[in-house]
């Protein structure tokens, strides 16, 4: 097993990634000072897949154990689902000491942490992520949210978990299109802060789409090293942390306006290859530069051109993102592989060449 530390002062914890951690997470929490009632939230795919292995750990330590179960899907990130869960937790008579586990992919950690963070003003959250996408990213950090009116994230608040269990384990159980959109932010973060990371990407690529155990632990840990790095020194995101956000201002408007088709690592992709198209159109990162990003985003088996959708919606969509600053739409752009940075002087005009072919 490997450990990666968020180190957040008073409020810092581990984040644990290797194989057969699911049924270890109940003896870790006692060893935390936990006791009483635990509550699992997970979907309808991941329970009958994993929700077991969890239960049965927590109840060997000794944990009265409830598990609350929503429709795998994005369309339930909603305030309505989570009014749901408020009523199932004081169902269960959770309390302000009951730890809540989210059993799941980024949905799940985006919801149940949700819950946990308003729930009584806040009970203890372990994320527990069993796609790669959530092992490295989502879950990593506190941003926990629901959407709204067709816009992803829109509520929600920083809230850090006490425990974060990657277990390499449930990678092999993924379809293989969950796999490719985790791979988009394992990219996503090589990109923006790790040439080495990058190379070893591109040499490992083939064993990571074939779940190689090994190799998906390396890249679990260093994908969520540099994860936790960022957040130790900007965990609100008001500076670095919006490194991490590479990819996805164009992302997530493509992924809202394809109505949730796209996944979202797919939507990043397709973001990330904009953002290195923009950053050479400026001047700023080298042709071959962004060449090579856009080999090593298809050889992880993902699109690299904005679909079949309409493009001028997805132009205003952008003016919705949350790194908006005065009007200004705000982009992470790149100077090199390894090497990002944050402009607020990308021309719309050029956005709108990148994007729809002309000015």
């Amino acid at each position: 097993m490997k450990k990666v530390k968020v180190a957040l002062g008073s409020r810092s914890y581990d984040i644990r990634i290797g194989a057969g951690l699911l049924g270890r997470i109940g003896p870790w929490l006692k060893e935390k000072g936990f006791a009483g009632k635990a509550v699992g939230i997970t979907d309808s795919v991941v329970k009958g897949l994993h929700a077991a292995a969890l239960e049965q750990g927590l109840a060997s330590a000794g944990f009265t154990v409830t598990v609350l179960e929503v429709p795998a899907g994005e369309e339930q990130k909603t305030l309505e689902t989570a009014g749901r869960l408020y009523d199932k937790l004081a169902a269960a008579y959770a309390e302000r000491t009951t730890p809540v586990v989210a059993l799941g992919g980024g949905v799940i950690g985006d919801l149940a942490g949700f819950v946990a963070a308003t729930y009584l003003r806040g009970v203890p959250l372990v994320q527990v992520p069993t796609t790669l996408l959530a092992m490295v990213d989502s879950s990593i950090g506190g941003k926990t949210a629901v959407d709204h009116s067709h816009l992803k994230n829109v509520i929600g608040v920083f809230y850090q978990p006490v425990m974060v269990a990657a277990d390499i384990d449930t990678l092999p159980t993924l379809p293989e299109i969950e796999l490719t959109n985790g791979l988009a932010e394992v990219i996503k973060s090589a990109a923006i802060r790790d040439r080495e990371f990058f190379n070893f990407l591109d040499l490992n690529m083939k064993k990571a789409r074939e779940v190689h155990p090994g190799v998906m632990e390396d890249i679990v840990m260093q994908a969520a090293r540099i994860k936790a790095e960022i957040v130790a020194q900007d965990e609100t995101e008001a500076g670095p942390r919006v490194l991490l956000n590479f990819g996805h201002t164009i992302g997530h408007a493509v992924e809202a306006v394809s109505g949730f088709r796209l996944k979202h690592g797919q939507a990043v992709a397709i973001g990330m290859v904009g953002a290195a198209r923009i950053s050479n159109r400026m001047g700023v990162l080298a042709a071959g530069e962004s060449f090579r990003l856009e080999e090593g985003i298809r050889k992880a088996g993902l699109p690299t051109e904005v679909p079949d959708i309409d493009k001028e919606a997805v132009l205003r969509a952008m003016r919705h993102d949350k790194k908006v600053l005065r009007g200004q739409v705000r982009f992470i752009l790149l100077r090199s592989i390894g090497d990002a940075f944050i402009s607020d002087e990308v021309a719309p005009a050029l956005v709108r060449e990148v994007l729809v072919g002309r000015a």
